[in-house]
């Protein structure tokens, strides 16, 4: 019973991380957005994107028996976020404009933001949209991964589960609220962090795909795969490297050297 409750703990700071990491990607790309404001606006944009993401990130809590109990939705949640996870990391290697994510996105969003307070207001709604959708389907992939717990079903999932999406949800409003500036501070000084982050979507995105895979009614993996040991063992042993890996990159080195 006591090793349930540390993969539960485990896969928990785990998520509570990632969400961190999109935090930071939320407040940037806000920040990004409403940068051509003047400042009192800026200031006024930047607030009412706060109260959007908390709203789309709670409402979006709503979502999380419907995800995890029709194989469809999942299916759909995989793909998603093996597109998004590999789309940002295929540019951050292989792009020619841009050196790094970040200023594909600042580009974007410059483009997007439009001229008038409320245009702005919009891109920035539609930004949180997108990523309350990020972190519920990555909090539901990682949830479903995990074995059942002794508590009662709630909401039509088990309620560990339940709890662990839900915990990592509150964090990730949290992390909006009061972390996201040390977040982005951490990702200037490690750059290559962001793309780790979205190599971890996509990964997510792999076990969701299992998931699927293994459902009762489709059957192409044993139901019981994804609540195995082996592959328990491979989806962390692999997220703790792709981890590892952005900590470690040469192109944090390379940002240290240049600021000396």
């Amino acid at each position: 019973m006591e090793s349930i409750w540390l993969e539960y703990a485990w896969a928990l700071l785990i998520l509570i991380g990632l969400e961190g990491l999109l935090s930071a990607d939320n407040a940037l790309v806000l920040a990004v957005i409403a940068k051509h404001l003047p400042e009192d606006q800026k200031k006024k944009a930047i607030n009412y994107g706060i109260i959007m993401a908390f709203f789309f990130r709670f409402g979006a809590l709503f979502a999380i028996s419907f995800i995890a109990n029709v194989w469809q939705v999942q299916a759909i949640g995989a793909a998603y976020l093996l597109y998004l996870g590999l789309k940002h990391v295929i540019k951050a290697r292989f792009g020619k404009e841009n050196e790094n994510i970040r200023e594909d996105v600042e580009e974007e969003a410059e483009v997007a933001a439009g001229k008038g307070f409320w245009p702005t207001v919009g891109k920035i709604a539609l930004a949180d949209l997108a990523f309350a959708i990020d972190s519920i389907l990555a909090a539901v992939a990682i949830a479903l991964g995990l074995p059942d717990s002794p508590l009662d079903n709630f909401g039509g999932m088990d309620g560990g589960k339940f709890l662990v999406v839900v915990l990592g949800g509150i964090a990730g409003l949290i992390l909006i609220k009061y972390a996201a500036t040390w977040f982005v501070q951490l990702l200037d000084q490690r750059p290559a962090l962001e793309t780790t982050a979205y190599a971890i979507v996509a990964w997510v995105g792999v076990k969701l795909a299992v998931i699927t895979l293994a459902h009762q009614d489709i059957g192409v993996l044993d139901h019981h795969f994804p609540h195995s040991t082996a592959w328990t063992l491979v989806f962390y042993g692999v997220l703790v490297g792709i981890a590892l890996l952005g900590w470690f990159a040469p192109a944090n080195k390379s940002l240290e050297k240049e600021k000396l």
